[in-house]
C-alpha cells in the first residue's frame, strides 16, 4: 500500500485543511475516525504553527458504527460553532468516513446555522491534496462572492493575489516580496487569499480590477469562475526567476493601464550577474534533474536552462492535473516528461539521467543523498528545514537571489576545495611542497631528507635518507584519497604504527591496518 511509504500528496481533505488553516474565521468540521487526525502534525510540526489548525474531527470509533454516526457529526458542528464562532463553516468527510456514505453537506443543511456552510465533495479515492485545496478555495469563493454587485468605477490599478496557502513552499515570503514589488510599480492589492483572508475578504474579491494567480494549482479554478461571473481578467505569469519577474511586472502594469517602465532590476538581480561571473565555470553545462509541483518544476527548468546555463536532463511532476503543462516544458528542453506519484520511479529516472544536481521535493533530497548527488529543495512536500525562520522567498528579484544561493551552494565544494582546484599546480598547494612557513615560500628542493606534504608540521615529520623508501607507490596513491585536512594525521598515525610493528615499506594493507588500530 502506497500510503505506508512516502507520498507526494495526501488525500483531498488535507488540501481542504490547508485552505482552512490559511484563513481567518473559517472552521472545518471533518467527519473522520480517530486515526485520520494525523494531519494536525503537518501544521504543528512541519510548518511550525503556534496553534492547531481550525479543524474539528468527529473522531467516531468502531463501537459507534452500530448506531447513527450522523448524530455525532451534527453534535460536532454545533460544538465547533459554539466554541470557535467562525464566520464560515466547511464540512466534509475523510477518506475513511467516505466509506460510511454519510452526507455531511446534507446533514449540515438541517442544522439551521446562522453562518454560511460550505459542503465539500472531495472524492478521496480519485483525487489528491492539491486538487482538494483548489476545490475548497473555489467553493469558498463561490459561497462568499456570489451575487455581489460589481462597481463600474473600480480603479484599474487594483488587484487581488490568489493562491498562497499554508504548507505551500515559501508562500508567506513570496507574498511579502510580491506585495512590495507591486507597490513599487503603482499597483494596489485589495485582497490576498486564501492566506490570511477572511470570508468577508473573499466577498470583496469582485471589488478589484483583476486577479493575479501566483499558484495556478490552487487558484486557477477560482480565478476562472471570477472571470466568468464578474468579467475579471487574471494573469498567471509566475514571477520565479529574473526573466519571469520582469514579464510579470510588464503584464501587471499593462492590465492596470500603466505605462511600461525600463527595468530597474540591475541592482536587485544578482542571479544572472553571478552566473556570468568567473564562477560560471562551475555552473555552465551542469546536468540537472527537476521534479516537483508543476509551478516550481516548470519555473526551475526555465531558470536552469536560460539563466544559469544548466542542461536540463530530466523534468517531471506528481500533479497529473498539470501534466500537459509539464509535457510542453519538457518538449522545449528535449527531455522525456516524467508524470508519476511513485518516488521509486522517480529514483530510477534520476539514476538513468545521471545528473550533477537534483532539484526536487523532500523525497528527492533523500534519493540524492543515497546517490551522493547534490540536491536543493524547490517544491512541496517539504520538511521543517524548508520553513526557515529567515526571509527566504522564491519569487521576485530577491527570490531569484535566494534560488541562486540554494542551487549553487550544493555544487560548490567549499572555498578550500575551490582554491586547491584552481591552484593545484602551485608550489604551495601540492603534496610535494613543504609548508610555506618552512622554506621561505620556495618549492621543495632536492635534499638529503624526505619532506612531508603540506599540512604536516616539522615536529611530526619522520625523516629518512633519500635512498630509503618509506611508502610504496600504491600506498602513497591511496593516502592521497584521504581528505587533505586530515591527510597529515593519517600519515603520522600510519608511520607510527608501522614503526611500532617493524613494518617496512608501508603498503596499502598497512594503511588500513593502522586505520583500524587507531579507530578502536
Amino acid at each position: 500500500m502506497q500510503l505506508s511509504m512516502w507520498t507526494y500528496e495526501g488525500p483531498p481533505h488535507v488540501g481542504a485543511m490547508r485552505v482552512a488553516a490559511s484563513m481567518q474565521d473559517v472552521h472545518y468540521v471533518l467527519h473522520a475516525p480517530q486515526g485520520d487526525t494525523y494531519a494536525d502534525l503537518l501544521f504543528t510540526m512541519i510548518e511550525r504553527r503556534d496553534s492547531r489548525p481550525p479543524v474539528t474531527y468527529t473522531t467516531f470509533q468502531a463501537r459507534d458504527l452500530g448506531a447513527s454516526t450522523a448524530d455525532i457529526f451534527k453534535t460536532a458542528c454545533h460544538d465547533a460553532v459554539d466554541r470557535f464562532k467562525p464566520r464560515a463553516l466547511l464540512v466534509g468527510a475523510s477518506c475513511t468516513a467516505e466509506l460510511l456514505q454519510d452526507d455531511p453537506g446534507g446533514l449540515a443543511k438541517t442544522l439551521d446555522l446562522d453562518i454560511p456552510v460550505v459542503p465539500l465533495e472531495l472524492p478521496s479515492y480519485q483525487k489528491k491534496e492539491t486538487w482538494g485545496a483548489a476545490e475548497t478555495f473555489y467553493q469558498l469563493v463561490r459561497a462568499c462572492a456570489s451575487n455581489r454587485q460589481r462597481s463600474e468605477n473600480i480603479p484599474a490599478n487594483t488587484c487581488n493575489i490568489l493562491g498562497p496557502t499554508s504548507l505551500g513552499f515559501r508562500n508567506r515570503d513570496d507574498v511579502r516580496e510580491i506585495l512590495v514589488l507591486l507597490d513599487e510599480n503603482g499597483l494596489s492589492v485589495r485582497v490576498v487569499a486564501p492566506l490570511g483572508a477572511s470570508p468577508e475578504d473573499l466577498a470583496r474579491l469582485p471589488e478589484a480590477a483583476f486577479n493575479i494567480v501566483l499558484y495556478p494549482e490552487i487558484a486557477d479554478t477560482a480565478a476562472r469562475w471570477l472571470k466568468k461571473a464578474y468579467g475579471m481578467p487574471y494573469m498567471s505569469t509566475v514571477p520565479i526567476g529574473v526573466s519571469e519577474t520582469r514579464r510579470f511586472v510588464t503584464e501587471a502594469r499593462a492590465l492596470a493601464g500603466l505605462e511600461p517602465v525600463p527595468s530597474s532590476s540591475e541592482n536587485e538581480d544578482r542571479l544572472t550577474w553571478y552566473s556570468r561571473s568567473i564562477d560560471s565555470t562551475y555552473l555552465t553545462g551542469k546536468r540537472v534533474f527537476i521534479f516537483g509541483d508543476a509551478t516550481h518544476a516548470i519555473a526551475a527548468a526555465r531558470i536552469a536552462a536560460n539563466e544559469l546555463g544548466f542542461e536540463v536532463c530530466g523534468l517531471g511532476t506528481y500533479m497529473r492535473e498539470f501534466a500537459r503543462d509539464v509535457r510542453a516544458a519538457a518538449k522545449e528542453y528535449g527531455v522525456e516528461p516524467l508524470i508519476t506519484d511513485d518516488h521509486l520511479i522517480v529514483e530510477d529516472a534520476i539514476i538513468e539521467a545521471r545528473p550533477e544536481l537534483v532539484l526536487g521535493t523532500q523525497m528527492e533530497r533523500h534519493i540524492a543523498k543515497r546517490l551522493r548527488v547534490p540536491c536543493a529543495v524547490i517544491s512541496s512536500p517539504v520538511h521543517v528545514q524548508d520553513f526557515p525562520a529567515r526571509y527566504s522567498p522564491q519569487m521576485g528579484f530577491e527570490g531569484a537571489n535566494v534560488i541562486f544561493d540554494s542551487w549553487v551552494h550544493p555544487l560548490m565544494m567549499g572555498l578550500e576545495e575551490h582554491l586547491l582546484s584552481m591552484f593545484r599546480d602551485d608550489f604551495e598547494f601540492n603534496d610535494g611542497a613543504t609548508a610555506s612557513h618552512l622554506h621561505a615560500h620556495s618549492p621543495a628542493a632536492a635534499s638529503n631528507q624526505q619532506t612531508a606534504p603540506a599540512g604536516t608540521s616539522a615536529e611530526d615529520q619522520i625523516t629518512l635518507p633519500a635512498s630509503a623508501t618509506l611508502w610504496t607507490d600504491e600506498a602513497e596513491k591511496e593516502l592521497k584519497k584521504v581528505p587533505f585536512f586530515v591527510r597529515g594525521k593519517a600519515r603520522r598515525n600510519t608511520e607510527s604504527f608501522a614503526a611500532d610493528k617493524g613494518i617496512h615499506p608501508i603498503t596499502v594493507e598497512t594503511l588500513y591496518d593502522a586505520k583500524a588500530h587507531f579507530a578502536r
